[in-house]
């Protein structure tokens, strides 16, 4: 594991623009703990209208968290892009070209296969409480994340992580919307693979959860 000793940004300020609940702004808060890296939040209500002030638009005029300010004062935005940034130059972006390669794929797969149709069930189920787990487009999304789903458990049978021995950002960036597939109506209890991913994921050291502790 990268301990902040040996990241390229230890000590270095890192200041994250996100929303209390945001499972990509998770992904962020997420890869600090696991490289041992410090992180300011500056926190945002979207109910509140944050997202759409002036102030924010000066942060990430796409008006979307994350955002990160990065030590060379800039502000990054996708956590995917991020996540990049973070990982590089560290084993959670391996140096070997096919394995660079391989993480780049899990996180497109993450993007386009798996994000919405895991996120959009918990927002509007959970979060907004517009949606019934039974109604027609939630279980439209969750077929969608189930195809998802058994594709990422057939490829972690007989491996620990997604690319080579250990974690990448890949890991990271899967974690958040699968952890939390049953706020959309998920049951992903079949997926032996994947329940033990999960696990592994959550016992590494400085794994950072959602919600802190009050």
């Amino acid at each position: 594991m990268t301990t902040q000793a040996s990241h390229p940004l230890a000590g270095k300020p890192l200041e994250l623009a996100d929303t209390l609940r945001s499972g990509n702004a998770w992904k962020i808060r997420l890869a600090c703990g696991l490289m041992g890296l410090r992180l300011t939040r500056r926190t945002f209500d979207i109910v509140r209208g944050d997202l759409e002030s002036d102030a924010f638009a000066r942060i990430n005029p796409w008006r979307q968290v994350p955002a990160l300010l990065t030590p060379e004062g800039h502000w990054l935005a996708e956590s995917q892009a991020i996540l990049w940034y973070l990982g590089m130059g560290t084993p959670w972006v391996p140096a070997d070209r096919l394995a660079q390669a391989q993480v780049s794929s899990w996180l497109s797969f993450e993007q386009t296969q798996h994000m919405h149709a895991f996120a959009q069930p918990r927002l509007l189920i959970h979060l907004r409480q517009t949606a019934k787990r039974d109604d027609p487009e939630m279980v439209a999304w969750r077929a969608a994340g189930m195809k998802a789903a058994a594709l990422m458990d057939a490829h972690l049978a007989g491996r620990n992580y997604l690319v080579g021995m250990a974690p990448t950002i890949a890991d990271i960036a899967l974690y958040p919307y699968t952890s939390m597939a049953d706020e959309g109506g998920y049951d992903l209890s079949d997926f032996a693979h994947i329940t033990a991913w999960l696990a592994r994921m959550r016992a590494l050291p400085g794994f950072t959860p959602l919600m802190e502790a009050a």
